[in-house]
């Protein structure tokens, strides 16, 4: 998965670009089939604007054996975006007063042991609890990815683990939380999980290609998943949907997503109020969150970005709305490669940043290819000299002692910062001595060599604003 970045103290802004969508489909195409094969894995891409569909289109193969390309109206498996449906699913039960969001969840669920602290359905929802994630926990069965569970069973796997933190205090991604939003459901309810989600979020919302379903079942257009963590193409490994259940075991297609993303923006499932709680940062005894109930919220190229990936055995699916702009983007892919050592994983995950940034109507640049030989000059260490004023002329010198860690592996450059706020970040260039840094999400960031007589002497980054690092070794 893309590694989360913390900036630099340098500045915060981002370029804008003017949303042009009569140009998207051309440039989306380009970008996309220049790194995708027909003959390879691929994925499904859909763009709305408002109440548009103004892209939609799918790349690569759907079945390699049997040489089927993808559609763009195929059946992927989603993965993690399933826990926004089970958090619309707690949130109307909210609404109709059967719960509350304070409420400790041993009211509930009787047999979760106490840990010493109260553990609210707020916690599980905006993964606060610090309840162990379970799909992290060590199981004497080796082959237990491939056994069919009940919830019953998992829930008395992890439920007797000790607490990872104090509740309220700490955000830590955790399955377990969902898991067991989905176990309460069917406590309070007297229904199976799946059985209360159809009747009341599925048909509700209209989602006629959206499955709670199973490896045996018959699914139209159901995509087969691949991975690449050898540094060649295989069928992913079996993995039971019954792993999943609340935290990520649904099958979806892109209209049904942008259908669901329409129906919560029209109010169709909660108030308008309740959702935009839902969409709103969880404050933490210290400091703010980056989730939500089911969302995480944060930006992408200065825009507010609401969103959530889904990573399960040969699939991904990442989906991201952006409110201001009225923008709302998915992608699905029927390839998970996380472990590949030949940085193909590292690609395709830039590429599917770019898909969104061009969906976003920013400009994506076009990539050159550098000489070994020039490459070795650029690798060394920087240390920050000067920092220039916005008007890029002034410039005051700077004695913080930080450094940038110019690497290469796998024919690439990667800058690392001293301070740890980024680590392994790409430089993708766009001229010989100027590059872009794609790992850095949330604000535009490069980097450029100042050579001497054919050698770097120094670099500048630039944000905001630049700031001057002179080569040292």
């Amino acid at each position: 998965m893309p590694k989360k970045l913390t900036l630099l103290l340098i500045s915060v802004f981002a370029s804008y670009t003017t949303y042009a969508q009569d140009f998207l489909p051309t440039s989306m195409d380009s970008l996309v089939s220049s790194q995708i094969k027909l003959t390879e894995p691929g994925c499904a891409i859909l763009v709305a604007k408002g109440k548009k569909i103004i892209y939609k289109k799918a790349f690569g193969s759907a079945n390699m054996e049997l040489g089927v390309p993808l559609d763009p109206d195929m059946v992927f498996r989603i993965g993690s975006v399933t826990k926004q449906f089970t958090a619309i699913a707690i949130l109307q039960l909210v609404e109709q007063g059967k719960i509350g969001l304070k409420d400790s969840i041993q009211r509930y669920l009787k047999d979760f042991p106490s840990k010493g602290y109260t553990i609210t359905i707020e916690n599980l929802l905006t993964h606060t609890s610090g309840i162990i994630d379970y799909s992290s926990m060590n199981h004497p069965d080796p082959y237990v990815e491939r056994r069919d569970f009940t919830p019953k069973y998992i829930f008395d796997f992890f439920k007797n683990e000790p607490l990872q933190f104090q509740p309220g205090t700490k955000f830590a991604y955790s399955n377990s939380n969902y898991f067991l939003l989905g176990y309460l459901i069917e406590q309070l309810t007297g229904k199976g999980y799946h059985e209360y989600m159809k009747q009341n979020i599925l048909e509700p919302a209209g989602l006629h290609s959206t499955y709670y379903t199973h490896e045996r079942d018959i699914i139209p257009k159901r995509v087969t998943g691949y991975t690449r963590d050898k540094g060649y193409y295989e069928n992913s490994p079996y993995q039971s949907i019954s792993m999943g259940y609340a935290c990520g075991d649904l099958m979806s297609t892109l209209e049904d997503l942008y259908k669901w993303n329409n129906a919560l923006l029209a109010n169709q499932l909660i108030k308008k109020e309740t959702l935009q709680q839902a969409f709103t940062p969880y404050p933490l005894k210290q400091g703010v969150s980056s989730y939500g109930y089911g969302w995480f919220i944060d930006s992408l190229e200065g825009s507010r970005c609401i969103h959530h990936e889904g990573q399960v055995s040969g699939f991904i699916a990442e989906e991201k709305y952006f409110p201001a702009e009225d923008i709302y983007a998915v992608l699905l892919t029927n390839l998970k490669s996380g472990e590949d050592m030949t940085g193909f994983s590292d690609t395709r995950f830039r590429l599917f940043d770019d898909i969104f940034r061009m969906a976003l109507g920013k400009t994506v640049q076009a990539n050159i290819a550098l000489s070994e030989t020039l490459m070795d000059k650029y690798i060394g260490t920087y240390l920050v000299d000067s920092l220039y004023e916005k008007d890029g002329i002034r410039k005051t010198k700077v004695n913080t002692g930080e450094r940038i860690i110019i690497s290469k592996k796998n024919n690439h450059l990667y800058a690392t910062l001293s301070n740890k706020s980024g680590v392994n970040m790409l430089l993708q260039p766009q001229t010989d001595t100027f590059f872009v840094l794609p790992d850095v999400t949330r604000i535009h960031t490069t980097i450029a060599f100042e050579m001497t007589n054919g050698t770097p002497t120094s670099l500048y980054w630039s944000q905001e604003r630049k700031s001057q690092w002179k080569k040292i070794e």
